[in-house]
């Protein structure tokens, strides 16, 4: 990922379909914090766990002028199942083409219980108002990120 994002350029463009039948493009983000975070797959426990973090501290970011969103290559019928479930407040895009999970450099070869496969690294990139790479976490545990990422907005934002 940090060979693909480097800090202070020009985030790569993005357009998805969102959870609830929306859309979410690069543009649509001009003039705002963007937080956007990789995970695996809907339902699973730690991106369960992210989910629900981010959405408990979603009026910290909201007073920041920080958009949260999550992106994974789950169909939006997935997303839809997976927000109602929890009751999350963040929007979840969806990357099934793979474009935007390559574009960010989180697209990556995996492995465990000795089988290599593709996957999607667990990252999040804050980007700025204007359109620029802010900060990046590359390879992120789920206990204590979100108030990590909260606390580099507040120094970047405040």
């Amino acid at each position: 990922m940090t060979d693909t994002l480097t800090l202070g350029t020009a985030a790569p463009d993005f357009s998805m379909p969102t959870a609830g039948g929306g859309a979410i493009a690069l543009s649509d983000l001009a003039g705002h914090w963007a937080v956007i975070y990789f995970y695996p797959k809907d339902d699973t426990p730690g991106c369960t766990k992210e989910a629900i973090a981010f959405t408990d501290h979603i009026k910290a970011f909201d007073a920041l002028g920080a958009k949260i969103i999550g992106v994974s290559r789950d169909s939006v019928a997935k997303h839809d199942k997976f927000k109602d479930k929890h009751n999350l407040a963040v929007t979840l895009a969806s990357d099934e083409a793979g474009k935007m999970t390559e574009d960010y450099g989180v697209w990556t070869q995996k492995s465990m219980y000795g089988k290599t496969y593709m996957g999607i690294q667990r990252a999040t990139v804050l980007i700025n108002p204007d359109g620029e790479i802010a900060h990046i976490w590359p390879k992120v545990r789920v206990k204590g990120h979100v108030e990590d990422v909260l606390e580099t907005l507040q120094g970047l934002a405040g």
